[in-house]
């Protein structure tokens, strides 16, 4: 505990918060380290609740350099607080202690509601709707809950313990759980409008996006976020594997396939290092576990094994703050891989949403209150297409069960 201790004594407890502002969650975060510097974890843990119902999970995977850490004051000069892994100390000591969510008996409002999804806004809106007296139905095309933190996060960052943990705070708030219910399949939308005071929809965005060029429909085109959720993997051992994308995605779905035998995994992005979007902690981490990275390459066409690349520059254009990648002429080169993977981003799977209007950017369409073109129907998570971390589901999510329990079908 000595180095926990150390690790809490080492936040100045400031009091304009600036953590707190660059948590999408909005957790007290100096108070909570307050709580621990004094040794009552329990209300430490109590703290994280009161904005959050996964701190074991956030704690492990967010991207803290970009959101609390990234805005505490001590890394100005020197190292930011190490707030996610006291998040994470915190919560497997309310785990271990069996603190769980502060349970408290709510009034219950005769209201019902269908929850689509059982990812981190799934389970976000479930807890927050249960907490306010709702009778809640949690449904999952999966054989278990989780979504992405059980079918996409690889057990190496996150073990699957702390999802069996979620699934028993939801029982023990009455959230009634129904597996391998798929809308479009055997779940059907008009039907549980019906039977329901509202719907909610939090389905994530699982299908990999692919780059709308010549050969990447080929067999060896593989998506990162179908090999991550399905775990239906090839054999990779002695072999060569691209994977094109620079986001937490590729890290995953690089060193998942190295630990399976890969013989050589390159990662290869169109941007410099700085601009990727990935955890600089789990780019060091797939870099000690020996993956390669290919920075400000662009690929052009897959030919069989052969990947065409061309390499970039970096230019600011009028009015933008970011550098965009410019291909250089006469730069090409070819990369030989047995596989190449995309990992560039994902998109919506709009099976069984016919009646739902779907944004330009092919989100499902929702206004300032998480509501759908269907008066009872709300959504959350990247099925609109809110920013691609676990914390801001978990933010989209609570604020639209707040949304939904002031609703009135």
């Amino acid at each position: 505990m000595k180095e926990l201790q150390d690790k809490l004594e080492y936040c100045l407890n400031c009091r304009t918060k600036p953590c707190q502002n660059g948590c999408p969650l909005q957790n007290d975060i100096p108070t909570f380290i307050a709580y621990s510097k004094q040794g009552d974890y329990k209300e430490a843990y109590e703290t994280l609740c009161q904005t959050t119902v996964m701190p074991f999970v956030c704690g492990r995977i967010c991207p803290h350099t970009k959101q609390c850490q990234g805005a505490c004051v001590r890394g100005i000069k020197e190292n930011p607080v190490s707030i996610g892994e006291i998040e994470s100390k915190i919560g497997d000591i309310a785990i271990q202690n069996k603190w769980y969510l502060p349970v408290k008996k709510p009034t219950k409002k005769n209201k019902k509601i269908a929850i689509i999804g059982a990812g981190p806004a799934g389970i976000t809106a479930s807890l927050e709707l249960a907490k306010r007296g709702w009778e809640v139905t949690l449904y999952e095309k999966q054989e278990k809950i989780g979504g992405i933190l059980r079918y996409g996060i690889p057990k190496f960052r996150l073990d699957k313990l702390y999802i069996d943990v979620l699934e028993e705070q939801l029982i023990n708030y009455g959230v009634k759980i129904e597996t391998k219910k798929q809308l479009g399949e055997n779940l059907n939308l008009e039907n549980l409008i019906t039977k329901n005071d509202a719907v909610f929809l939090s389905i994530g965005a699982n299908k990999s996006l692919r780059m709308g060029i010549p050969g990447e429909m080929q067999e060896n085109v593989l998506g990162a976020n179908e090999l991550l959720e399905k775990e239906k993997h090839l054999n990779y051992k002695m072999k060569k594997v691209i994977v094109i994308g620079g986001g937490n995605v590729a890290m995953d779905v690089s060193r998942t396939i190295k630990k399976m035998g890969a013989e050589k995994v390159i990662v290869v992005y169109r941007r410099a290092r700085a601009q990727m979007p990935a955890e600089p902690k789990e780019v060091e981490e797939a870099i000690k576990e020996g993956i390669e990275f290919l920075f400000q390459i662009n690929v052009k066409e897959i030919k069989g094994n052969k990947v065409h690349c061309v390499k970039t520059m970096l230019i600011k254009k009028e009015g933008e703050d970011r550098e965009f990648p410019v291909e250089i002429q006469n730069s090409d080169f070819e990369l030989d891989a047995d596989y190449i993977v995309m990992a560039i981003g994902s998109k919506l799977d709009k099976s069984g949403l016919d009646k739902i209007s779907i944004n330009e950017k092919g989100y499902i369409e929702t206004n300032e209150n998480y509501q759908t073109s269907l008066k009872s129907v709300y959504a959350a998570g990247d099925s609109i297409g809110c920013r691609a971390t676990v914390a801001w589901a978990c933010y989209s999510g609570r604020e639209a069960a707040k949304c939904i329990d002031k609703f009135e079908k």
